[in-house]
């Protein structure tokens, strides 16, 4: 039987104009970007954590903390790779990765295709191991108010045989 293991990720950033909005590695127009050390991508921060959790590892801030001035504007996909590559070094494949962006606005429907096709390669996945979904709050609270984004992740990896 091959060994798998499970992780949970999420992360949420405020919206704050003067910034570039990049989600899943893909900028998507928008009058406002997510604020943080790197690039703020809620989604590849969220499933970096659903990883590092599957590894059984800390999280995201304490791998990669906000005061390493080396991350202060880094693309998310950098630090992606570098989970990639402890998974392969610890003998893991990814498996799948289910995750959902929560936002009020932009559409997020019509990037997930480019989303999915910076990730993938990535992680070593299909297109069908990775579930990209979208959702807004209804108006409600500070993503309905289109003040913050959020992203959740799960992971599922996989001793390599």
């Amino acid at each position: 039987m091959t060994h798998c293991r499970t992780g949970i990720g999420y992360d949420i950033h405020r919206l704050e104009e003067g910034r570039r909005l990049v989600l899943g590695g893909v900028q998507v127009p928008h009058a406002k970007g997510l604020l943080g050390h790197s690039d703020g991508d809620v989604l590849i921060h969220a499933v970096i954590d659903a990883l590092l959790g599957a590894m059984g590892e800390k999280d995201i801030g304490q791998c990669f903390p906000d005061t390493n001035p080396a991350y202060k504007n880094i693309p998310s996909t950098e630090l992606l790779v570098s989970v990639a590559i402890q998974l392969k070094q610890r003998d893991y494949e990814v498996v799948n990765v289910d995750s959902i962006i929560i936002a009020e606005e932009p559409k997020l429907n019509p990037h997930i295709p480019g989303m999915k096709s910076i990730l993938c390669p990535i992680l070593g996945l299909s297109l069908k191991d990775l579930g990209i979904k979208a959702k807004t709050r209804e108006g409600m609270g500070d993503i309905g108010q289109g003040r913050a984004i959020e992203a959740w992740a799960t992971a599922t990896i996989a001793a390599r045989s």
